[in-house]
């Protein structure tokens, strides 16, 4: 029924230009009411949609390109001077000013909210449960709950909360269940663990086919966070504060923002490291070197901050990354350099993520940030063209980042070479040396093959661990 449907209405589609601007977007003027329906039967039939996925990405290589149209930034960046005092002034004030933590501590009060729900519950998946643990330890300041329509609208649609504050994505909860309402309690489970209470303060229908042209720039089921919105999430989204019962039970364990904040140095800069893969030498040479950037100071650290949660299907597992991750600190024991874990579910909104995990960094105690080419970019299922341009996130991380009071730190374009190791690329050019690569697909190939892995190119301790988990 759904591939008839994306047949009779070419559903799924998406600009072909190589590298998709963030600020063109594509026009909602024509096709608000088709992708509407198109996103309503998907929430009807989203048990049937897997299996449909192949046939609606072949129609859209069929179908016809939607028209772009030229858009500025969200909401241009407020100047510093008209920024409150809490937002600029010291170093790594959270976002909004507070810290927010809302665990409940008293064991009585605990219980009595469980009581409160008469047993309402909602079983969170593997990415609610990261936004209800962001939201409980305050990942997510000053955020104290999932957002209400009007907060996710203008999220959608303008970058910021209604107070004005930058927000990079909305954080939602989603649920089939038509049943809950406005003053209800309701548990939210994970796992055989009882996570949160949740008070709905209301619920709402979102606007899908805006959220994934506003957020991920295009409504192509190509785009991984797409087709999360649209195959995964229910068709109903439900607002209120969050009450704390306690932390997922994780492989990774993962840090508070207050204990992250605790074990960094006071009054020295911290360089956050976002990645998602496991990490190899060119990815070391690269934030070991940040620090030497001219923003950065002297007593500068590095925080290499890996998301642990779910991202792309084809990405190793969040646990595999965890053991790779702490055989490399094990390994390579650099006072500057310390690690945390995340649990961040990926949403893979290149530019716009790109602001969502500055805001995030800041809460944790980060007063920089490595923007790397093509930052939380992702590619066509079908035909493997980027979504985004290689500098959008740079770009849009650069325009607010005064704003936000993170400072940007480029992503250098390392290389290896024979004759000096590892160098940026430029040098490599001006100095003619002659440069190894192996690509990220002949890598993986190797790995299956059981062949030798170059030590220039990996830690042998991450090889290890990669091969042990197959």
């Amino acid at each position: 029924m759904l591939a008839a449907f994306a047949l009779r209405h070419g559903l799924a589609r998406r600009p072909r230009s190589p590298t998709m601007r963030w600020s063109s977007l594509c026009s909602l003027a024509s096709t608000a009411a088709l992708v509407s329906e198109a996103h309503s039967v998907v929430d009807k039939w989203r048990p049937e949609t897997p299996t449909m996925l192949p046939s609606l990405a072949s129609l859209s290589a069929r179908a016809p390109r939607s028209r772009q149209a030229e858009q500025v930034l969200p909401v241009p960046p407020i100047p510093a001077r008209e920024l409150s005092s809490a937002v600029t002034e010291g170093k790594a004030v959270p976002h909004g000013g507070k810290l927010v933590s809302l665990m409940v501590a008293d064991a009585c009060e605990r219980s009595a909210l469980i009581a409160a729900c008469e047993g309402r519950t909602i079983e969170l998946s593997d990415r609610n449960a990261c936004d209800v643990e962001l939201l409980m330890v305050g990942g997510f300041s000053p955020l104290e709950g999932f957002m209400n329509q009007e907060e996710y609208e203008s999220v959608v649609e303008t970058m910021r909360l209604p107070s004005g504050l930058l927000f990079g994505l909305p954080v939602v909860m989603d649920t089939d269940d038509d049943s809950l309402a406005a003053g209800m309690k309701v548990l939210l489970t994970y796992k055989g663990q009882n996570l949160a209470v949740m008070e709905v303060e209301s619920t709402y229908k979102p606007n899908k086919p805006l959220e994934a042209k506003k957020c991920y720039g295009t409504s192509s089921l190509e785009h991984p966070g797409v087709q999360m919105i649209s195959m995964e999430r229910g068709g109903t989204y439900v607002a209120g504060k969050i009450h704390g019962l306690e932390l997922p039970a994780r492989v990774f364990p993962c840090k508070t923002p207050a204990e992250v904040r605790a074990m960094l140095p006071a009054n020295a800069d911290v360089v956050a490291f976002q990645c998602r893969n496991p990490v190899h030498k060119a990815h070391y040479e690269l934030f070991t070197r940040a620090l030497d950037a001219e923003n950065v100071g002297d007593d500068g650290v590095v925080l290499v901050h890996p998301t642990c949660g779910p991202t792309q299907g084809d990405d190793i597992p969040g646990v595999v990354r965890y053991r790779t991750y702490e055989v490399l600190k094990e390994e390579t024991a650099d006072p500057k350099v310390h690690w945390a874990y995340l649990p961040y579910s990926m949403h893979m909104a290149g530019p716009r993520e790109a602001i969502q995990h500055m805001i995030i960094r800041k809460n944790y105690g980060c007063t920089h940030f490595i923007i790397g080419r093509d930052m939380a970019g992702s590619k066509s299922c079908l035909d493997g063209e980027d979504f985004y341009g290689a500098y959008d996130a740079q770009d849009l991380a650069k325009a607010y980042s005064e704003e936000l009071g993170v400072k940007t730190v480029p992503s250098l374009n390392i290389v290896y070479t024979e004759e000096k190791g590892y160098v940026t690329a430029d040098i490599a050019s001006d100095k003619d040396l002659s440069i190894k690569k192996l690509s990220g697909t002949k890598f993986r190939q190797m790995l299956r093959a059981g062949e030798d892995i170059p030590e220039w190119f990996a830690f042998q301790s991450v090889v290890k661990v990669l091969k042990e988990c197959g």
